[in-house]
């Protein structure tokens, strides 16, 4: 758990899909415009909460003892913050509610990230809450109701990532919007 909720001026895994996505939409202008620090994303739920406090007896659960580092390349304005590591893999914790946990491509595509920065493997640690857990954060971990999932390095992705946010980091730096041909030529590699 990162203490800073303050996403302007920097990229982090979690922002891949947006990366990644369309950005003549009026989403990613909200996005780039949080980027620039002119607006401050607020929205947070129950769900997320429970995420959030969830995290820690998770990965303790598991065994994990390192958690919350954060990854910072300069360069690139990449800060990428890992829920819990060991040696060889990262440990990307993700809490649900549904009967079987479902890795979307924006997990996938933050486990890329997280792969790239960190230089080792990752897993996708799922959990799955029942309605009490909403409303008490402080429930006992049952370990049945864990799920690990490996997530497999992707090369040929990260490289597209990587130009895609070598450019925009570029224009993050000079405080202006992306220009769409450099997505539209990226999309013909």
């Amino acid at each position: 758990m990162i203490a800073s909720q303050d996403r302007s001026g920097w990229f982090g895994a979690s922002d891949t899909s947006m990366i990644m996505g369309n950005w003549n939409t009026k989403t990613f202008a909200r996005f780039w415009a949080e980027k620039l620090g002119f607006v401050r994303s607020t929205f947070v739920n129950r769900a997320m909460l429970a995420g959030t406090y969830y995290e820690h007896p998770i990965l303790k659960a598991i065994g994990v003892k390192q958690m919350d580092r954060q990854i910072r390349i300069r360069r690139l304005r990449l800060r990428v913050n890992l829920d819990g590591e060991t040696k060889r893999m990262i440990h990307e914790v993700k809490t649900h509610s549904a009967e079987t946990f479902v890795i979307s491509k924006s997990y996938w595509q933050q486990c890329q990230v997280e792969m790239f920065a960190a230089g080792k493997a990752c897993e996708i640690v799922s959990y799955r809450l029942l309605p009490d857990d909403y409303t008490n954060f402080f429930n006992p971990i049952d370990i049945q109701r864990i799920g690990r999932h490996p997530i497999e390095r992707d090369d040929a992705f990260i490289e597209r990532y990587l130009d895609r946010l070598e450019y925009l980091s570029t224009c993050l730096k000079n405080g202006r919007f992306p220009d769409g041909d450099h997505q539209r030529q990226d999309n013909r590699i």
